[in-house]
């Protein structure tokens, strides 16, 4: 006998209950959002859950934007009826989840601002490279664009993950996951020159396993950071808003159009997930048809 999709729903969330143990606040989030979509179903005509086809589920995501609904509030009605369909194929019920294709919203993000390459030579050429602090600085800056490294990395990174000989660190990432980092021989030149002769007369004796250290010899916060990187920026010129995490941006963007693969890329990046990485994809996509559109006299 086929079970209408009111039954369903309240089948699905005594599971959640009862076996799998959520919270009564997750499960009323869960009741919340199925119902709606079944209420939503129901009104075309939908009377169990072997009727609902992919269709179905996109017109009712169409619809939660047309009222506004945040992308976020979105990707959880997904990701319930997501988990609901993954159960009623467990049960046996249905055979194909009518949403297992649907893209979440959650990756309709905004493309990431990069900066040009003139622009990255404009914020190197800040520095003040006749003082120590401006030598660190220098340094900072290189190693965030060849890295790709968040600006968390940038602070904790401690002299033992540096390996300049063979010219990569080993971050400690988001998750406690650890990652190689390849550096290019230009970043490696201003870390050497750093470690050499700028870093020992800011530490003056002090110890500190931080790589990046402030004139009293004390590894460098977060906020230091974003504040010598947008002392840089607005020195320089760059009309943009500049942030840390754009120079991360901007050294996956520039991989990317220069011919590198994309799991390279997230691997150095640190993501767990390659979706993640593809939003630069985008970037560079609209980077060729740019110059496409420059260039072809047929554009």
């Amino acid at each position: 006998m086929i079970k209408n999709l009111d039954t369903q729903v309240d089948q699905y969330l005594m599971h959640l209950r009862v076996e799998r143990h959520l919270s009564a606040k997750t499960v009323e989030a869960y009741s919340h959002d199925l119902k709606r979509f079944s209420e939503f179903v129901l009104r075309q005509g939908i009377a169990s859950a072997q009727e609902v086809s992919e269709s179905h589920a996109l017109a009712f995501l169409v619809l939660l934007h047309r009222e506004k609904i945040g992308s976020r509030s979105v990707a959880r009605y997904l990701a319930a009826l997501r988990g609901f369909f993954r159960y009623l194929i467990v049960e046996k019920e249905i055979q194909k989840n009518p949403v297992a294709q649907v893209e979440s919203p959650a990756r309709w993000k905004k493309l990431p601002k990069f900066l040009t390459l003139n622009e990255v030579d404009s914020l190197l050429g800040q520095p003040d490279k006749k003082c120590e602090l401006g030598v660190r600085d220098y340094a900072i800056i290189q190693l965030m664009y060849a890295s790709g490294l968040r600006i968390s990395e940038i602070a904790g990174l401690t002299l033992e993950r540096l390996n300049l000989q063979q010219g990569f660190v080993i971050i400690m990432g988001k998750g406690s996951k650890e990652r190689l980092v390849p550096v290019g021989q230009v970043a490696l030149n201003a870390l050497n020159e750093y470690l050499d002769f700028a870093r020992p007369k800011l530490m003056n004796g002090k110890m500190d396993d931080h790589v990046f250290v402030s004139h009293r010899g004390e590894g460098l916060s977060r906020s230091r950071l974003w504040e010598i990187i947008k002392a840089a920026a607005k020195r320089s010129g760059i009309k943009i808003n500049v942030t840390p995490h754009m120079l991360r941006h901007s050294f996956a963007t520039h991989l990317l159009e220069r011919g590198a693969d994309l799991r390279s890329v997230q691997t150095m990046l640190g993501h767990s997930d390659i979706s993640t990485t593809q939003i630069y994809t985008h970037v560079t996509m609209k980077h060729l048809q740019d110059l496409y559109r420059k260039f072809h006299p047929r554009a």
